[in-house]
């Protein structure tokens, strides 16, 4: 299995309000409508319901995640709905002060080693974006 890690972004919220925020998605939905036009666009198709992720990619078309894990304050793991390979994302949240945290998101993903020159630079980036993209809706 690869793993790909983002670097740890940090937001101005604390760790246990990260964690309940990154546990309903649908909060992080009005964040994302509220960005001005211009970040939307930058950021792309994403979708948050309360317990999924979707994100439309010109590479790969759709791919859906599901939470299906939770451990409080901590972590917060999803599965995909919809991939070709095995799958799974997990958003990281540490806390740094009683007012600040920082999360990361990190891909594990079965893909043959051959393949991983190929895919695995397009899943850093995958995974670094979510990272960005988390702390940008949480700022």
């Amino acid at each position: 299995m690869a793993v790909y890690k983002s670097k740890p972004v940090t937001v101005g919220r604390p760790a246990t309000e990260m964690y309940e925020r990154l546990s309903d998605l649908s909060r992080l939905q009005g964040s994302l409508d509220k960005l001005p036009e211009e970040q939307r666009q930058q950021i792309g198709n994403v979708q948050f319901s309360a317990d999924s992720i979707r994100i439309q990619t010109p590479q790969v078309g759709e791919i859906a995640f599901k939470i299906i894990e939770k451990t409080e304050p901590e972590k917060v793991v999803f599965g995909t709905e919809s991939s070709p390979v095995p799958l799974t994302m997990t958003l990281v949240v540490a806390p740094v002060s009683d007012s600040a945290s920082t999360v990361a998101a990190e891909i594990n993903v079965e893909i043959p080693a051959m393949l991983r020159p190929l895919v695995g630079p397009q899943l850093q980036k995958a995974a670094d974006q979510l990272g960005n993209l988390i702390g940008t809706l949480n700022a």
